[in-house]
């Protein structure tokens, strides 16, 4: 097969929805499509799509040549308590390291405060006599007797995974490895991860966490991962599988099988890809990310077409949006907010008589009410089809009927009846309240990162992104909004541009100034081989890149700044410029630096990646045509509450220069983009449906 007629199958498994995109060449897209995740069995639904897709293009999986997987499973069974049963091993002296956390409340005053729950309970945590130093230096030996015991008591507890943590392991992991090795002869069933391999970082808390939690799936993840190669490899596909990671690359599925911890949120991390190439050949320097799926809303701010990103993310908050609430892991992610705030979203009536609009989603099992599955609470999705906005014919591509009756009849009966209003009064509520909440959370994330949303472009996409876009850019005070091809399944084609890559971060504490610079180039070189070996698993022989990083801060504060060095192996000329880069960003994030203080580095990154293909210049820009739509529907406006007359455009009929004023509907095979009465709508050179905020969008 000639690299011409290359073809790459992207899945992404979502809480509500599958996603499948197939690519021949290098991003020509030929056939994508949505279908219900079947949560049961996952591949089945992933099945479904490719089946489809191969069906649309008359194709055969034999002939993929490329395959790329991101899948929820990992985060759903965090969220939902659906691991295998952990102990933690760690040094004596430290076995209440879960127990005492970061030693503060994350609601001060909370007198009803749910702990977050860490996975493992003070009986399944054990302790081994052994003991390093700071710098590496045995202090303690881990003698044979101390691990005879420590065998006995695992076996008491009965589990069937053990997450290793011991101190200062990220400095020196001689014991976390003979450990290992001695467990994986004697007790050769137990799932066993060490920390010196899953997160070699200082804060034995956060450490302990993300090695509990990558444990914990490892077992669910391992069987997974080996039953959906076998699924596909049943029907022909030949190619090896690679899997989304969370910080935007792609790794084997036997280092994610190792790794599980690093799949987490590997779905969302795809459509920041998507949007950070997109704002790149458009020449946007800042954007936000918009993807709303069926369950959640992800922003991500993108800067000169980089995502940001971040080394720690909360899993399972006992308390949804309260920061400290939940499970940490230090692992590299692109960083985004996400609240539940979905098309599957529930909408209902509280206590004091509030309309509220998640997070509780429906999914895909029952799903809205007007899936006739099953759902008897009404959703965003059952009132947006009250508000006009959705259209049952163009829906899901036809698989999916709707019931449109049903979803006013669930309005009507949760909301209305207890609120005096009708289903299109009460669905509006429902909308106004579920966009709100999506620009709140986008605006304080961008202050949060010192930036200002309403000076950035949105990039919406998902299969609820295009539909919400214009009216939560409205409320962020977003004036451009850019909706890519086939945005329905944004986050799988963001899959097929993301590198393969892996990062390992590891703590070597030093001041700057007293730098042992032949020290820190020895630990550069160990991980830059460690990743390259890991790289090249997926990525052959392909040519790579290194990115060096530093985390860096004043002496004796407790967060560190990101700093980018070059990469090259250090020399002792590198203190002046490192100083001067670390005041400069320190000084974007708090306003100035602080003069006379000493500067400490504490963590060390390496990023190997192969290299991203160039991205093609963007074509002049069409000549403006304005078109009147053919059809109309009904729709209730968003912007003034009247029922009006929107334009009804198929977005295949629309040409590169094709402009069209809100209000409009331009539907596609998987989304629909409402172009509000305040927006309208154009077509720029390569696809993109562009929408500006230039109408008043009064009564007509």
């Amino acid at each position: 097969m000639t690299a011409s007629t290359n073809l790459r199958l992207a899945i992404d498994i979502g809480g509500t929805f599958t996603d499948t995109v197939l690519v021949e060449g290098h991003d020509n897209i030929i056939a994508s499509t949505k279908t219900l995740t079947t949560h049961q069995n996952p591949a089945d639904g992933a099945m479904e799509g490719a089946g489809r897709v191969m069906a649309q293009t008359g194709r055969r999986l034999d002939q993929v040549t490329g395959f790329i997987h991101g899948t929820t499973l990992a985060t759903n069974a965090l969220i939902e308590k659906r691991g295998a049963t952990v102990a933690t091993v760690t040094t004596e002296g430290f076995r209440d390291i879960l127990e005492i956390a970061y030693e503060r409340r994350y609601l001060q005053y909370d007198i009803n405060l749910e702990k977050p729950d860490y996975l493992v309970p003070r009986e399944r945590c054990l302790t081994i006599r052994e003991r390093m130093s700071a710098e590496g230096n045995v202090l303690i030996e881990m003698t044979d007797e101390a691990i005879d015991t420590l065998i006995a008591q695992i076996d008491e507890t009965g589990v069937s995974a053990v997450a290793i943590c011991l101190l200062h392991s990220y400095v020196n992991a001689a014991h976390e490895h003979r450990l290992r090795e001695i467990l994986a002869e004697q007790r050769p069933d137990l799932i066993v991860s060490i920390s010196s391999e899953v997160s070699p970082e200082a804060r034995e808390f956060d450490r302990l966490c993300t090695t509990v939690a990558n444990a914990y799936i490892q077992p669910l993840m391992e069987s997974y991962l080996s039953r959906f190669r076998a699924r596909f490899a049943d029907e022909g596909v030949s190619c090896p599988i690679l899997m989304m990671t969370a910080g935007g690359g792609m790794c084997t599925i036997e280092t994610a099988a190792r790794f599980p911890i690093r799949l987490v949120e590997s779905g969302p991390a795809g459509g920041a890809i998507l949007a950070a190439r997109i704002a790149a050949r458009a020449g946007i320097d800042e954007v936000v990310s918009f993807d709303v799926g069926g369950t959640t809303a992800k922003l991500c701010l993108i800067d000169n077409a980089r995502p940001q990103t971040s080394r720690q993310f909360e899993i399972a908050r006992a308390a949804r949006f309260v920061k400290g609430s939940g499970m940490p892991a230090r692992i590299p992610v692109i960083e985004m907010i996400e609240i539940g705030a979905g098309g599957g979203s529930i909408a209902g009536i509280d206590r004091l008589g509030r309309l509220t609009v998640g997070p509780k989603s429906a999914g895909s099992e029952p799903g809205p009410v007007a899936f006739m599955r099953g759902g008897e609470d009404p959703t965003v999705t059952d009132s947006d089809i009250a508000l006009g906005y959705i259209v049952p014919e163009t829906f899901a591509e036809g698989h999916i009927p709707l019931d449109t009756e049903a979803s006013a009849e669930a309005l009507k009966r949760v909301i209305g009846t207890k609120l005096d209003l009708d289903a299109v009064g009460s669905a509006d509520g429902v909308s106004r309240i579920v966009d709100e909440s999506m620009a709140s959370a986008g605006r304080m994330h961008a202050v949060e990162s010192g930036k200002d949303l309403s000076q950035r472009v949105m990039i919406a996409f998902g299969g609820n992104g295009p539909l919400h876009a214009s009216r939560v850019a409205r409320s962020a005070g977003v004036q451009t909004i850019v909706i890519p091809p086939n945005p329905g399944v944004g986050s799988a084609v963001g899959f097929l541009f993301a590198p393969v890559s892996f990062e390992i971060v590891r703590s070597r504490y030093t001041l700057l100034g007293e730098m042992d610079v032949a020290n820190i180039n020895d630990l550069f070189d160990g991980m830059i081989n460690e990743a390259s070996d890991v790289v090249r698993q997926g990525a052959g022989s392909a040519e790579t890149e290194t990115e060096r990083t530093a985390f860096m801060r004043y002496n004796g504060q407790g967060h560190e700044i990101e700093i980018t060095l070059s990469d090259r192996a250090l020399t002792a000329d590198d203190v002046a410029p490192l100083t001067a880069a670390f005041e400069e960003e320190y000084g974007k994030q708090f306003s100035r630096p602080v003069p006379g203080m000493k500067i400490e580095i504490l963590n060390w990154a390496v990023r190997v990646a192969t290299k991203e293909g160039d991205v093609p210049d963007m074509p002049p820009a069409p000549a403006r045509n304005t078109i009147s739509a053919q059809e109309t529907r009904s729709i209730t406006c968003d912007v003034d509450g009247a029922l009006k007359q929107a334009g009804f455009v198929a977005r295949g009929d629309l040409q590169p220069g094709d402009h069209i004023r809100g209000p409009a509907l331009i539907t596609e095979p998987q989304t629909t983009t409402l172009v509000s009465a305040d927006f309208s709508a154009h077509v720029d050179a390569i696809g993109n449906l562009v929408l500006v905020k230039d109408q008043k969008g009064a009564a007509q």
